[in-house]
């Protein structure tokens, strides 16, 4: 029986984990797999109330579990959603942008982005004066190899060949780091190097798309996934996971919009393809698809 963590958070957060609790029941019951679902609390209501965003059994029961379903935390989240990646150390972030039949989204859009998720100017290093704030960039050979490692295999077991690395390596050296060591994995693992920078890459999205899959590094691959979102109808359908060698949280690509939360109006469909991705990972892929194609079905 999968034992999953599930975390509402702030926001919109608590009525769209209402949204996604009976599909998963429901899956349940149609694979007669028993799921062991435990709540836990996060965020930023959590802060207020305890004085930390994320408590010590909220962690626990984090890595207890066998995989953590999590909706989305607001001002708090570089104390829980980081922390988390970093002592999980769940080194990649793949955010698969599909699109469904739903307003604005370009039909056969599909470009996964597979991120880099411990380290860049994430790790929360530099400093801050009156008049001048220093961020720490890091890059380093293992993560490097890691992500990229990932990302050529990702794309292998899914048939899809045009892979591209993209950096800004013309500019900075981590990204000079990280090219050599994604060319030597792309040969390693079989594949044509090919790559772009960032800049163009941005541009390449919104025009011609010429990848399947992207591998990058953190900032980079967040930035970019969001220009991704406007290409499948928005963030509301933008699902994503956070995966290491043995635990990984799934969520949307989405915040808390706190403007709409207690409407009952948010779209829950990037938590619903959060929890496809999450079955998937736990080896239920049937489950997985038959998740995905309620989606499809319910946006046509």
């Amino acid at each position: 029986m999968p034992r999953i963590a599930v975390i509402p958070g702030d926001g919109v957060g608590p009525e769209i984990i209402d949204a996604v609790i009976p599909v998963l029941e429901t899956l349940s019951d149609l694979m007669n797999l028993p799921l062991d679902l435990r709540f836990f609390e996060a965020g930023d209501e959590t802060k207020r109330k305890r004085g930390v965003a994320l408590p010590e059994e909220t962690l626990n029961g984090v890595m207890n579990s066998d995989a953590t379903l999590m909706v989305a935390i607001g001002e708090s989240a570089r104390e829980v959603i980081l922390p988390l990646r970093q002592k999980l150390d769940l080194y990649v972030n793949l955010r698969p942008a599909k699109s469904y039949p739903v307003p604005r989204a370009i039909p056969g859009f599909d470009l996964t982005i597979v991120r880099e998720n411990t380290e860049d100017l994430y790790v929360m290093s530099g400093w801050r004066g009156l008049d001048t704030a220093v961020d720490l960039r890091i890059i380093t050979r293992r993560a490097s190899e890691r992500i990229c490692r990932f990302g050529y295999r990702y794309a292998r077991e899914r048939g899809k060949s045009r892979v591209y690395v993209v950096h800004k390596a013309n500019v900075l050296g981590g990204c000079m780091l990280f090219r050599e060591v994604c060319s030597r994995v792309a040969e390693e693992e079989g594949f044509e190097y090919r790559e772009m920078y960032v800049d163009s890459a941005a541009m390449r999205i919104a025009m011609d798309r010429p990848f399947d899959v992207i591998i990058t590094t953190n900032m980079f691959g967040d930035i970019l996934s969001d220009l991704a979102a406007a290409f499948i109808g928005g963030l509301g359908m933008y699902p994503s996971a956070n995966i290491g060698e043995s635990r990984a949280i799934f969520e949307p690509v989405h915040g808390t919009a706190p403007e709409i939360a207690g409407k009952n109006i948010a779209n829950p469909m990037a938590t619903i393809l959060s929890a496809a991705m999450m079955m998937g990972w736990l080896g239920h892929e049937g489950g997985s698809k038959l998740i995905e194609e309620a989606v499809r079905r319910a946006c046509e």
